[in-house]
C-alpha cells in the first residue's frame, strides 16, 4: 500500500514538475513550457475573461505544489535542477504576463521575450537565488525573472511601447 502511494506522489510530482510532458521537448524545454504556458493563458483570457491579474494569483496559488513537485522530481532524477523540470517557467511566465497594462499580441510576444531574457541571463540577484536549496531554488530563479519580466512590461506599457 506504502509504495503504491509512493508510487502515484512520484507521477504526480513528475506530470506537474515537467508540466505534462512538455519538459520533455527537445532543444528548449523552458521555451517549449513558456509558450505552453501562454497558450493555456490566452484560452483563460479568451474564454474566461482573465485579465492580467488573474495570472498572478494563479502563480502564486502553484508556488507549494511546483516547489514540491520539483523537488520530488529532482530527487528522482538525481540533479539540482534537472532541464525536464519546467513548472518553475511556468509560473515565471505567468508573473510576467501579469505585468501587461493590456493584452494583444505585442504584449503576449513581449512577456515572452522577457520573461525567456531574464530566465535565461539570470541578472543579480536571479542567480543566487537558484543556489537555495531543493525545490525552492529551483523555482524562485524563475519567480524572480517573472517578477522583472513584468516590472519592464509594465513600464513598458504605461509608455505605450506596445
Amino acid at each position: 500500500m506504502k509504495t503504491g502511494k509512493l508510487e502515484m506522489q512520484n507521477r504526480t510530482a513528475g506530470w506537474l514538475a515537467t508540466w505534462f510532458g512538455c519538459g520533455y521537448a527537445p532543444g528548449a524545454p523552458g521555451s517549449v513550457a513558456s509558450a505552453c504556458a501562454l497558450g493555456l493563458a490566452w484560452v483563460l483570457v479568451k474564454f474566461c475573461g482573465w485579465c492580467p491579474g488573474h495570472f498572478a494569483v494563479l502563480a502564486l496559488v502553484l508556488v507549494a505544489p511546483a516547489i514540491w513537485a520539483a523537488h520530488r522530481k529532482a530527487l528522482q532524477i538525481g540533479q539540482k535542477d534537472p532541464r525536464v523540470i519546467v513548472i518553475d517557467e511556468v509560473l515565471g511566465q505567468w508573473v510576467t504576463l501579469a505585468g501587461a497594462t493590456a493584452l494583444h499580441w505585442k504584449s503576449w510576444l513581449a512577456a515572452f521575450l522577457l520573461f525567456r531574457l531574464f530566465d535565461i541571463f539570470k541578472p543579480v540577484p536571479i542567480r543566487w537565488l537558484e543556489a537555495l536549496p531543493g525545490g525552492f531554488g529551483i523555482v524562485a530563479d524563475d519567480l524572480a525573472a517573472g517578477i522583472y519580466g513584468a516590472l519592464v512590461l509594465f513600464a513598458a506599457g504605461c509608455f505605450n511601447l506596445y
